[in-house]
């Protein structure tokens, strides 16, 4: 490849570059406009992989149908799993089903139990992600892979570095996360300090779906918050 062509390649991807800041202006806009509109939501995370029937797709789905009992919409990724789960449990409680949806090659599809009305689609990761922190009374996050692990330290970081204000983060299933944690705690906190040990509070591990609404009324009622009702 010439210098010249080389040049010219760059010069072509820097101004598409420029131009795409329009399309996440666009989903933005998008996104505040429906997401202002839904009333307070519990955003529900975990694999798109776990199949009906397996242990933690029936419990997302309790976990979703307990919170909207409670008085609660459920938020999701919009796609298969525990985000199916998560909107399933939502949908059969009569409740707010929103669906966040990303656009994926290959796992990404919509499950069927979003509402018509609060199913959104993103390009961009990014603008998504900050539609579940910014309309979140509170996350649930159950066991899942690396998109699991990104929203859940976003918000952990998020929260310790005071960029938006506290909310419960709950983790569902001790068998899973119990592992991880231990880590954290020994390797950042206790050998390396690289966390702070109120850190550690930021975060709580449970195992049914009436620990998590627990913790969920404990923390507004410590905090004397409300969700936005």
């Amino acid at each position: 490849m010439s210098q010249k062509h080389h040049h010219k390649s760059w010069n072509e991807i820097k101004a598409n570059d420029s131009w795409a800041i329009f399309k996440i202006m666009g989903e933005f806009v998008g996104g505040f406009e429906k997401m202002s509109q839904i009333g307070p939501c519990v955003s529900i995370f975990g694999s798109a992989r776990t199949k009906p029937g397996e242990k933690y797709y029936d419990l997302a789905q309790k976990v979703a149908y307990k919170i909207v009992n409670h008085g609660y919409g459920v938020i999701t990724g919009g796609g298969p799993g525990i985000m199916e789960a998560g909107n399933k449990g939502a949908h059969l409680a009569g409740g707010t089903s929103v669906g966040l949806n990303i656009d994926l090659p290959f796992e990404q599809h919509d499950n069927p139990y979003i509402d018509s009305d609060k199913n959104l689609h993103f390009d961009y990761f990014f603008v998504r992600k900050v539609m579940f922190v910014k309309y979140a009374q509170g996350f649930v996050v159950m066991p899942g892979g690396f998109g699991t692990l990104d929203e859940l330290f976003e918000a952990i970081t998020l929260i310790q570095t005071k960029k938006i204000g506290k909310f419960p983060i709950i983790l569902v299933g001790s068998e899973f996360w119990s592992g991880l944690f231990e880590w954290v705690r020994t390797a950042l906190l206790e050998q390396h300090g690289n966390i702070s040990p109120q850190d550690m509070d930021l975060v709580k591990i449970v195992d049914t779906e009436d620990e998590v609404l627990e913790v969920l009324d404990a923390f507004y009622q410590e905090s004397n918050l409300s969700p936005n009702f």
